[in-house]
């Protein structure tokens, strides 16, 4: 019998995981052991890989990327594991196996998942899934009030860690739009800075406008109604800024909304870099629409409300690892798309936080008994984030949260008349221009 010597190599930057409650060692530790409950408990925003034996073990929260390659060798199997899958075409081509690459090929980690892969050699093996975090639903009373309060309370102390964790000088920027999310990111993290005696002078929200786009208005509005609009910074960029090719190289994806998104997202970094070469944190309210469900239902014809309603953290990971429609390269839900804001700030070397896509924070959410509160009606689900939001803010903070009508991020950026200029008319022409850059 043939004895396959697996291989295994990890370009992982651990350094990039965000962890409150323990040592990066002690993380690595409790994703080795392949407990969910071990795993469960890593507080922070994380992706980690370990190998035991010939088994390769990998968990990660949304808010970090992490993706894998099994490559073939004479001597046996060579499984890469990465943030990237062009991070992962290089380590190929140094190895002269790149002619096995194709991006299809690369399997993304599903969020909230513990995935173990037995490297042993050809067949390839499929990996085992466990999952390691499993929110109770419906746990909240029918009080809004109340949930608000829970929600808000939970966000601030996850904020707290982290402005706790970074030098207690270094500036603080948050991706601003002025609408329920970023701007319950902003009054958060402007209400700890005080509460924790640290200058809130360290605080700035950056808005994007392209062309005079609407958001910088509603930005100004949001922030000049609590007498905080001295925080506000528009980044104003001209048209030729918005590059969605740029973008789909950046993010290694094709699917509209998210790539419309991640455009944006790039202009925005890239600016902000270019104003202030030294600043490192960003927040942003990514995962806040995915936490209170509001998203058009109508819009995508694949849902109903009793399937949004019905199923555990749709919005966050897709239909799951165990159904057809699960995409391996892409995952689904958030656990996909979050890399729309993550890999545009890590381009332009920011540590980018998103809160609400926090295990804490989602599990809050899963919490809310949402079919009692909105009785399967559309408009009352999409009402139910406001008030939720705005009155946890009030408790915890003490602000009136101005709140607006919901405006998808890329909407809000530019004027409309000049937003269908800006991207092609259909996802293929997204999918072909990717797939080109690995032709």
């Amino acid at each position: 019998m043939n004895q396959y010597i697996a291989d295994f190599v990890s370009l992982l930057d651990h350094d990039r995981n965000i962890i409150f409650n323990m040592t990066s060692d002690e993380a690595c530790t409790a994703v080795a052991s392949g407990s969910p409950d071990a795993v469960r408990k890593i507080d922070g925003q994380f992706a980690i890989v370990q190998k035991v034996g010939q088994q390769v073990i990998m968990a990660r929260s949304i808010g970090r990327p992490m993706r894998y390659f099994l490559a073939k060798q004479t001597s046996g199997p060579l499984l890469i594991v990465a943030e990237r899958m062009d991070e992962i075409f290089e380590f190929l081509k140094q190895k002269g196996l790149h002619k096995q690459f194709h991006p299809s090929y690369t399997r993304m980690v599903p969020a909230h998942y513990i995935v173990r892969i037995d490297v042993i050699g050809c067949p390839d093996p499929n990996p085992g899934y466990t999952r390691f975090f499993e929110p109770k639903r419906n746990a909240l009373p029918e009080d809004i009030n109340a949930i608000g309060k829970k929600y808000i309370e939970t966000l601030s102390h996850e904020c707290e860690k982290w402005l706790l964790s970074i030098p207690k000088e270094a500036p603080v920027g948050v991706l601003f739009s002025g609408g329920i999310d970023s701007g319950s990111v902003f009054l958060v993290l402007y209400h700890t800075l005080l509460k924790l005696g640290m200058s809130p002078q360290r605080l700035k929200a950056f808005t994007l406008s392209v062309n005079g786009g609407a958001d910088a208005e509603q930005a100004y509005s949001f922030l000049d109604q609590l007498g905080l609009s001295l925080f506000l910074e528009v980044i104003d960029a001209p048209l030729s800024a918005v590059n969605y090719k740029d973008a789909i190289a950046v993010i290694e994806d094709y699917k509209t909304l998210d790539l419309e998104s991640a455009t944006m997202s790039l202009a925005l970094c890239r600016q902000v870099r270019e104003l202030y070469p030294d600043w490192e944190y960003l927040a942003d309210g990514e995962g806040g629409d995915e936490n209170l469900k509001d998203y058009p239902i109508a819009s995508n014809p694949e849902l109903t409300i009793r399937s949004v309603l019905n199923n555990m953290m749709l919005y966050q990971e897709g239909w799951g690892v165990d159904k057809i429609k699960h995409s391996l390269t892409y995952s689904g839900g958030q656990s996909r798309g979050h890399v729309r804001t993550y890999a545009p700030a890590r381009k332009y070397g920011f540590k980018g936080f998103s809160p609400y896509a926090l295990p804490n924070v989602i599990e809050v959410a899963e919490g809310i008994p949402f079919i009692a509160l909105t009785n399967w009606n559309e408009e009352a689900l999409y009402a139910l984030k406001g008030e939720v939001v705005s009155r946890g803010i009030k408790a915890v903070t003490g602000f009136d949260m101005p709140v607006f009508e919901k405006r998808r991020f890329q909407a809000g950026a530019v004027p409309p008349a000049a937003f269908s200029g800006l991207f092609a008319k259909n996802e293929k022409d997204y999918r072909t221009y990717f797939h080109s850059l690995y032709a």
